[in-house]
């Protein structure tokens, strides 16, 4: 049983409610289907298990609903609060928008709230900048190139972030920074009918460190290209990060109404590639980053939903071994902030507990 958020490596929190599953604060089921989330109380992602005893904690998570007066629903789908303040999800068979707004209206809403908050805070900071360095200039001659300076550094720092990790072949897992994540292209080729992505190689040039992108990153940069299978899985990690502004709910709604046209996920990416080019031809590559909203929703939800239908068909191991690696990178991070005197004295208290 595990215990951390696969996506964000948070911790998923626990209940007492659920015997056969005591992990979460918020479950989501559907009984029809067999199938069990936890919901991340964090990032307000869909953790879908690969449990055993999925099918005896859906039971109890069934008969804990209907035993709860607290809850509200439709015909499909209710939401009830039980005991120890665990939040269940119910799911019967619902329509796909309906189904869309409880499942991605809170992920893509909390992200849209928090990107608005930094970029209030990032506004703030740099109209301190503005105002602060005449006032510096006035006391000391250099005082304005040093405020520049600074906004400079702070800059390249922000382009330069390693936000996420793919698997490239022949080199391995390679970071991601912002620079790169916002000049990753989708191309399509014409040739032969195929898409894939296109990632920058190398670190911000200096002559753009004060910019995010540039003109094209394909005279600027070498290019990692992805096809295939590699390309799908660094869409499902990169696609987060580009959607890192989240959505309204008209974005979400258009986002399903995309996939219920197109609800495979290998035509929607190269639908997607083909239609969206930004140039002349539609072949032309775009960025990721420079999609429609709801067209970067459409994909992370189809890329995302594709990946559970993958593990339901037999390849809940998969899901297994990626809570794994989560429940890893949590433990390092853990670590790194964790006197090795803390860890001696927890170790002891464990051991008078036994």
């Amino acid at each position: 049983m595990y215990h951390t958020c696969l996506f964000c490596a948070q911790d998923l929190g626990s209940n007492e409610a659920i015997e056969h599953f005591a992990v979460g604060r918020r479950l989501a089921f559907d009984a029809a289907r067999g199938r069990l989330w936890v919901v991340c109380r964090s990032c307000e992602r869909w953790n879908l298990t690969a449990l055993e005893e999925r099918w005896e904690a859906i039971e109890e998570c069934e008969r804990a609903f209907r035993g709860t007066r607290m809850r509200v629903s439709t015909d499909q789908i209710g939401l009830a609060r039980v005991a120890d303040g665990l939040e269940l999800v119910r799911i019967g068979d619902p329509q796909r928008p309906e189904m869309a707004a409880w499942r991605y209206g809170d992920q893509f809403g909390k992200r849209r709230r928090a990107f608005y908050g930094k970029a209030i805070v990032g506004a703030a900071a740099l109209g301190g900048v503005i105002v602060a360095g005449p006032v510096m200039g006035a006391i000391s001659i250099g005082g304005l190139t040093s405020w520049n300076l600074i906004g400079s550094a702070y800059q390249t720092y922000r382009n330069n972030r390693v936000r996420a990790h793919v698997d490239v072949a022949f080199m391995g897992r390679v970071p991601v920074t912002s620079y790169q994540l916002t000049n990753t292209l989708l191309s399509w080729r014409h040739e032969e009918d195929r898409w894939e992505l296109e990632i920058p190689r190398g670190a911000l040039p200096l002559t753009q460190r004060l910019f995010g992108e540039v003109d094209d990153p394909r005279q600027t940069h070498e290019l990692m290209p992805l096809s295939g299978m590699a390309a799908e899985r660094a869409m499902r990690v990169l696609l987060p990060h580009v959607n890192a502004g989240g959505g309204s709910r008209d974005d979400v709604a258009d986002a399903v109404h995309v996939i219920e046209h197109t609800p495979d996920v290998h035509r929607l990416i190269r639908n997607t590639a083909k239609h969206h080019g930004s140039g002349l031809h539609s072949r032309d590559p775009i960025r990721l980053s420079k999609l429609p909203v709801h067209a970067r929703l459409a994909l992370e939800m189809s890329v995302h939903e594709d990946s559970e239908r993958r593990a339901l068909e037999g390849e809940l191991h998969l899901l297994a071994e990626a809570w794994r690696e989560a429940e890893e990178v949590a433990a390092i991070a853990d670590d790194l902030f964790v006197p090795p005197s803390v860890e001696e004295q927890l170790a002891r208290l464990r051991g008078m507990r036994r």
